[in-house]
């Protein structure tokens, strides 16, 4: 399924997307006004929330691409259009709906993967940060404990992640079983779910 290369894509291509808009950062250091790790979070934390939003405007507006590890290659249209090899199949209106539902659960499952990577980019910035602020002032203490509470926040948005995926297999099961031209595509099984928390 497209959608186990999309996210772990989504996730690596965020944080490398916020390290391309610092040309402010570096004017204000060569002008002697350092930017603050509170700045720095900001600026990093907006040019990858402007990244995900920008992802999230496309994928709401272009196919979806599906696949059952074959050769055929089957997308899905913001209509709820199923295309396989680039043909349309002839759908009824009930499977039409199904198909959008299924594309809106794709499309929230992406969205919460690309939450995770604005909170991973903004963490690597707060942890740096953090690290410089103990080791200027001399006072190293407490930092890991710092660190590991934003991550936490990293790990209850993967738990937000791994809960909508019982919902995807449901609809996913379901399209499947109203639309047989959709059935090869339909790979996501219990493993799928039980391996997200791990």
């Amino acid at each position: 399924m497209t959608t186990r290369l999309l996210l772990p894509t989504l996730l690596l291509c965020l944080p490398l997307a916020a390290c391309g808009n610092h040309d402010a950062d570096k004017a204000a250091t060569a002008s002697g006004k350092g930017a603050s790790p509170t700045a720095e979070t900001t600026s990093v934390g907006r040019t990858v929330q402007e990244a995900t939003d920008k992802a999230r405007a496309e994928i709401a507006k272009k196919n979806i691409s599906i696949s059952n590890g074959q050769s055929d290659k089957a997308e899905i249209t913001p209509q709820g259009e199923l295309l396989i090899n680039g043909k349309t199949v002839t759908t009824t209106a009930s499977q039409r709906a199904l198909l959008v539902d299924y594309r809106k659960q794709v499309e929230a499952l992406a969205g919460a993967g690309m939450d995770i990577g604005v909170a991973g980019a903004n963490l690597g910035v707060s942890a740096a940060g953090e690290a410089l602020k103990g080791i200027l002032a001399g006072d190293t203490q407490g930092i890991e404990a710092r660190v590991n509470a934003e991550a936490g926040k990293i790990e209850a948005q993967a738990r937000k992640l791994c809960a909508l995926l019982p919902g995807m297999m449901a609809k996913q099961q379901a399209l499947a079983a109203e639309l047989p031209a959709f059935k090869p595509y339909a790979t996501m099984d219990q493993s799928d779910i039980d391996d997200c928390g791990k």
